[in-house]
């Protein structure tokens, strides 16, 4: 899988990782948690992303993970109104990611300015890697391009795909300008996207890409723009994991196939 640096002072990350977001509890409900992070891993799938808001999702990743953790690049947010909450949600992830995050975000701006503070200890502490920062409504991205601009945070998470594309106004150039990574959520926009599965027939021009699933389709659409450097689909199923990893080679689609897949989509 093609790695892309995060961000102009980041690591270089496999450009396909996983989120956590409802889809690890229902693994972990079927049993099967452990084999969707080790399907993972094992198609160099690296990067997962959770969060408080996704109930157990941050300690089954930690259980699934074990003893492999150092594998991992661990993605996960402080959601919290208050400062002293939002501390010991990170005391808590620490203790599940054996005392190191490497990417800890604000989780949807909440309470941003008193959370930036504690990240930044953490970070001088050694126990974070970077900071960043995370909204899903397009509404908010005026006071995430504040965020970005006030140069506390190595990097964004933001939603991008066919039908969600207001990213591309201010918050994709701005990421770029200002050297920050990107991980892109909601590649399939809620399991929307995936459900107007168009057929196999439909996908046709875009084998020499390599694709054969819709699925692939979506992922190399937001993939394909190189400002993006992380896509989080989320799964519950290890087959779907290594079906979501094969997106993540070149080559990459250009305007036109792009717009295909936009147009299969239904975008307007």
């Amino acid at each position: 899988m093609e790695r892309r640096r995060f961000g102009r002072a980041g690591p270089e990350l496999p450009v396909v990782g996983l989120g956590t977001w409802r889809r690890l509890e229902a693994a972990a409900r079927a049993g099967d948690a452990t084999s969707v992070v080790t399907a993972a891993l094992d198609h160099g799938v690296t990067v997962f992303d959770s969060s408080p808001m996704y109930g157990s999702a941050e300690e089954l990743l930690a259980e699934a993970l074990g003893n492999r953790r150092d594998r991992a690049y661990v993605a996960t947010k402080i959601w919290a109104r208050s400062g002293a909450e939002g501390r010991r949600q990170l005391e808590r992830a620490l203790g599940w990611f054996g005392g190191r995050i490497d990417l800890l975000q604000v989780h949807n701006l909440v309470a941003w300015r008193e959370h930036l503070d504690t990240l930044e200890a953490a970070r001088d502490a050694g126990l974070v890697g970077s900071i960043g920062a995370t909204h899903y409504a397009a509404s908010a991205f005026d006071e995430l391009a504040s965020v970005m601009r006030s140069g506390r945070i190595d990097a964004i998470q933001i939603p991008y795909n066919p039908h969600e594309r207001d990213v591309e106004d201010e918050i994709l150039p701005l990421a770029a300008e200002l050297g920050l990574g990107v991980l892109v959520m909601r590649p399939f926009g809620e399991g929307s996207l995936v459900r107007a599965d168009p057929g196999p027939g439909a996908l046709a021009p875009l084998e020499a890409f390599g694709v054969t699933t819709w699925a692939q389709a979506l992922l190399k659409w937001c993939l394909s723009d190189e400002r993006c450097h992380v896509a989080i689909p989320a799964t519950s199923s290890p087959s779907r994991v290594a079906e979501n990893a094969a997106a993540g080679d070149a080559p990459w689609f250009g305007t036109d196939e792009r717009g295909l897949v936009a147009r299969l989509a239904g975008a307007r």
